[in-house]
């Protein structure tokens, strides 16, 4: 498939652009973040990776590849992967693999709070002090 030369030149979709599947715009920035991280990731490779470099560059929507049999079952694969992975598993390497799913996910959850505040953080308007008697304000409108 040809397209622009070096995947850093690409545009990339929006938060916006994947309102069609997601509940809310929280959850489509969570879903973009996941498809960059598959789209990166070198251990996930295959068609896994393909999918999400597809709908990153938006040549692909995220509604046509959770309907497409091919991304579906590398989805699928990767799961059972996963699935045989944490059935193998000592008792002991289950305890360390918490005890890091813990931490990454406290680390998760403070990131997305700090993105979320820079996100969502002040408009550039800083109000300061109250309005006296309501007369002789300014309207602060960009």
């Amino acid at each position: 498939m040809s397209g622009i030369s070096g995947a850093g030149n690409e545009r990339q979709i929006q938060e916006e652009d994947l309102m069609d599947v997601a509940q809310d715009r929280e959850q489509a920035h969570r879903l973009r973040k996941a498809l960059q991280t598959l789209a990166t990731n070198p251990n996930v490779g295959g068609k896994l990776q393909e999918m999400a470099q597809e709908v990153l560059s938006g040549r692909i929507g995220m509604k046509d590849a959770i309907q497409s049999e091919e991304y579906m079952g590398a989805i699928g694969d990767r799961m059972n992967e996963m699935r045989r992975a944490a059935e193998n598993q000592t008792q002991a390497e289950r305890e360390a693999s918490r005890e890091q799913f813990a931490k990454w996910q406290k680390e998760q959850e403070e990131r997305e709070a700090q993105e979320r505040a820079e996100r969502d953080g002040p408009s550039g308007v800083i109000v300061t002090g109250s309005r006296r008697g309501g007369r002789g304000g300014t309207s602060h409108r960009n």
